[in-house]
């Protein structure tokens, strides 16, 4: 992920989906004998119920928790009806708030770390003296291992990070082929600048492109070449790039995992990862 750590699987196990018990357990399980040994938390994925659930496994079986790596996240409140004290959805990077979090999240997850911790969304009222503390002392408490951030422009990202003694070591961003723009805009850049890794969520597109049939008959023309499905094909186009990506799933079906996790297996010649790109733009490179 960063020359200073951490060591993360090249694909991710995302858990937004993971909605009940027994999907932990298989998934768990599943993404483990592939090889993805990464699992990517958010305080309020299921409406705050995610985290605990997970940890429930984690506390039947405890020696999982060497087997893995914990990411989490931090800074949005949900109106939801179990935080009543929420009157609307917003933000908050507060110290308080960032400890608070954390030590919630140690508790759902029944684990004494948290490997990496993301700011889940930039805030217009983020602080960078009181995110800077909040990381400090996590850190010297041994509570938190590594920071980065989620959703973060290049200049949000350069900004917090000259606030800070430790390296933010990731930027978790919407990257696929159909978004693309993280290449065009200066991301990419500044993560390969500062050796950070790209944590890339909805890596497919959410299958909302899916729907171009033209495109998709385009792209499945390539898929064909390689022996591999279009989902694959699609995970492979991103590994290929320079940023150091980390695709993040986010399917609840043991057979999609080991899918993603194999598209680590394929080489994407540079014409044809171009070719992909212009697939989706309609145009060549200029």
């Amino acid at each position: 992920m960063h020359p200073k750590g951490p060591e993360f699987s090249r694909i991710i196990a995302g858990v937004w989906n993971w909605t009940d018990e027994t999907i932990n357990e298989r998934c768990i399980g599943a993404a483990l004998d592939c090889g993805i040994t990464t699992f990517d938390h958010a305080d309020i994925y299921g409406h705050y119920t995610i985290e605990e659930l997970f940890g429930r496994i984690l506390k039947q079986q405890p020696a999982l928790r060497n087997k893995m790596q914990l990411v989490t996240k931090c800074g949005i409140k949900l109106k939801v009806d179990n935080k009543p004290e929420h009157r609307i959805k917003h933000y908050d990077t507060s110290y308080a708030h960032i400890i608070q979090s954390v030590e919630t999240s140690l508790k759902n997850f029944g684990t004494d770390r948290i490997d990496l911790l993301l700011i889940h969304r930039p805030d217009p009222l983020l602080n960078p003296h009181e995110v800077a503390k909040a990381f400090g002392d996590l850190y010297e408490k041994g509570k938190v291992l590594h920071f980065g951030v989620s959703n973060f422009t290049a200049t949000q990202f350069e900004m917090l990070q000259s606030f800070l003694p430790m390296p933010l070591v990731t930027n978790q961003l919407e990257v696929s082929l159909f978004k693309n723009d993280y290449l065009f805009n200066g991301v990419s850049d500044v993560m390969m600048k500062h050796e950070a890794g790209i944590m890339a969520w909805s890596p497919l597109g959410s299958g909302k492109y899916f729907d171009d049939l033209e495109k998709m008959q385009e792209l499945g023309v390539l898929a064909d070449k390689y022996k591999v499905s279009t989902a694959k094909l699609l995970f492979a186009w991103l590994l290929a790039h320079p940023s150091n990506l980390f695709p993040i799933t986010g399917t609840t079906k043991t057979e999609r995992i080991q899918e993603a996790a194999s598209a680590l297996e394929v080489v994407l010649d540079k014409q044809d990862w171009f070719a992909m790109l212009k697939i989706i733009k309609g145009f060549d490179v200029a």
